[in-house]
C-alpha cells in the first residue's frame, strides 16, 4: 500500500515555505497597523493643534478708560460696576436688563459678564496654533505687538465649559454646542429605540422561523446590499416619506403637540431619527443574524425536547445567549448614526439654531452639521471651534460606546456566572 504523504525532505521545503509566506503576510498585517496608526495620530494631533493656542482679543473701548479711579474691572465692587452699567449703556437698554432681573441684586461675575458683552465687546483679530504658540512662543508675542495695535495676547483652549453651555451665537467667544449636543443626544436615543427593536425581531424572523426559499434568499441579499448604500440616499429617502408624505405626523400637528418656533413641513427630530434608523437597521439586522447563528444547534433542540416552543426557546436562550454580540453590533450602530452628516442636511437639519430641542417634534441641529457649518466659515477662529468642537464629539461617541461595551461585558460575565 503506497503512501499519500510526501517525502521528508519534500515536507520540510512545503513547511518551510509556508513560514516564509506566513512571515511576509505578517509584515504586511503589521506594517499596515503602523501606518493606519500614524494617520490616525496625525488626525488628532491637527486637530488638537487648531482647539488651543494663542489668541489676540481686541475690545471696542479700553477696560481702564471705564474705571474712573484706576484699577480693573475685577477689582470694582458691585456698586461701582452698576455705576459704569448705567454710564456706559443706553438707557433702554438699561432698563429693558433691570427689568429682566434687578442689576442691583445681581452678582458681580454677571454685571462683569454684562459689560464685557454690551460695553467692551471684545472680538479676536488673531490666533495662532497649538505648534505655534508652544515652539514659536517669542515670534507670536513679537508679532502680536508689532502688527496689531493693543489687544490682549492669552492662551485659550476652546474645549471649555463656555462651549459646552453656550448655544450657538456669530461671535466665536461666546457661541457654543449645547443645542448641538442635545440635538446628536436626542436623535441617538430615538434612532436606536426604533431601529434595535425592530432589527433585532427581523433578525429573530429570518433566523429562527423564515424557511429556506429563494424569496428569504432574495431577503438576506437585499439586507445586505442595503448597508452598502450610501447614506446621501437614505436622507432622500427621509426628505421624500418623514419630512413631505408624514408631515402632518412628524411635524407634531395631528397630536397637537407642535414644539415652539417649529414649522408644519417635518423638518424634525423624529423625521431625523426616522431616516437615521433605515439607515442603521441593515447593520443591525446582520449583526444580530450572525449572534444568534453563532448559538450553537444544541441548546435550540435540548429546549425544544424538553417542550418549550420555538418562541420560548428564541426568547429564553438564544437571545441571552447571543445578547452581547448583538450589543456589539449597537456600538456599530451608534457610532455610524452619531457621525452621519449627508442624510440630516437633506432631511432639513439647521445650520444655525439658537434655540434648544425640547422634544421629538422640535427643530434641530446635531454636533456633525455645526462642526461642517463652522470648518466652511472664512474666520480662522471658527474653525478653532470646529476643532473643538471634534473632540467633544469623539469625547461624546467614545463615552456612549464605552457604556454599551461595558453593559455587554457585565451581560457576558453575568451570563457565564450563571453557566
Amino acid at each position: 500500500m503506497s503512501s499519500t504523504l510526501p517525502a521528508a525532505g519534500r515536507l520540510d521545503s512545503r513547511l518551510e515555505e509556508r513560514r516564509r509566506k506566513s512571515g511576509r503576510w505578517k509584515i504586511v498585517f503589521l506594517t499596515c497597523t503602523i501606518v493606519s496608526i500614524f494617520f490616525l495620530a496625525a488626525l488628532l494631533a491637527g486637530i488638537v493643534n487648531q482647539a488651543f493656542g494663542y489668541v489676540l482679543v481686541q475690545t471696542e473701548i479700553d477696560p481702564v478708560s471705564l474705571v474712573s479711579h484706576g484699577g480693573s474691572l475685577e477689582g470694582q465692587d458691585i456698586q461701582d460696576l452698576n455705576l459704569i452699567l448705567q454710564e456706559n449703556l443706553s438707557r433702554r437698554l438699561y432698563r429693558k436688563l433691570d427689568a429682566e432681573s434687578p442689576l442691583a441684586n445681581r452678582s458681580k461675575t454677571e454685571l462683569l459678564t454684562i459689560i464685557d458683552t454690551e460695553i467692551l465687546k471684545p472680538h479676536v483679530v488673531a490666533t495662532w496654533s497649538l505648534f505655534e504658540s508652544v515652539f514659536f512662543k517669542n515670534a507670536v508675542i513679537e508679532s502680536a505687538g508689532r502688527d496689531y495695535m493693543g489687544g490682549s495676547l492669552q492662551f485659550r483652549s476652546w474645549v471649555s465649559g463656555s462651549l459646552l453651555a453656550n448655544s450657538q451665537s456669530s461671535d466665536p467667544l461666546r457661541s457654543g454646542i449645547r443645542g448641538a449636543i442635545l440635538g446628536s443626544l436626542l436623535t441617538i436615543f430615538f434612532t436606536i429605540l426604533i431601529a434595535l427593536p425592530l432589527g433585532v425581531a427581523a433578525a429573530v424572523w429570518l433566523e429562527e422561523y423564515a424557511k429556506d426559499n429563494r424569496f428569504n434568499r432574495m431577503i438576506r441579499t437585499n439586507i445586505y446590499n442595503l448597508a452598502g448604500v450610501p447614506s446621501i440616499i437614505y436622507g432622500m429617502l427621509g426628505l421624500a416619506l418623514f419630512v413631505r408624505a408624514m408631515a402632518p405626523l412628524t411635524s407634531g400637528a395631528t397630536f397637537g403637540v407642535q414644539a415652539e418656533g417649529s414649522s408644519l413641513d417635518g423638518r424634525t427630530v423624529i423625521s431625523a431619527s426616522l431616516s437615521l434608523a433605515i439607515l442603521v437597521l441593515p447593520i443591525i439586522i446582520i449583526n444580530a443574524q450572525e449572534a444568534m447563528r453563532a448559538v450553537p444547534q444544541g441548546l435550540r433542540h435540548s429546549s425544544l425536547a424538553l417542550g418549550a416552543t420555538r418562541w420560548q426557546t428564541v426568547w429564553h436562550h438564544v437571545l441571552p445567549a447571543s445578547a452581547d454580540r448583538i450589543l456589539t453590533g449597537a456600538v456599530l450602530a451608534i457610532s455610524r448614526a452619531l457621525g452621519e452628516t449627508a442624510p440630516l442636511v437633506v432631511v432639513g437639519a439647521s445650520t444655525f439654531l439658537s434655540m434648544d430641542p425640547s422634544g421629538p417634534f422640535s427643530k434641530f441641529t446635531t454636533l456633525p452639521i455645526q462642526i461642517y457649518q463652522w470648518s466652511a466659515r472664512p474666520q480662522q477662529e471658527f474653525r478653532n471651534l470646529a476643532a473643538g468642537a471634534i473632540i467633544v464629539l469623539l469625547i461624546l461617541l467614545l463615552s456612549l460606546n464605552a457604556s454599551v461595551i461595558l453593559m455587554r461585558n457585565k451581560y457576558s460575565d453575568k451570563k457565564a456566572a450563571s453557566q
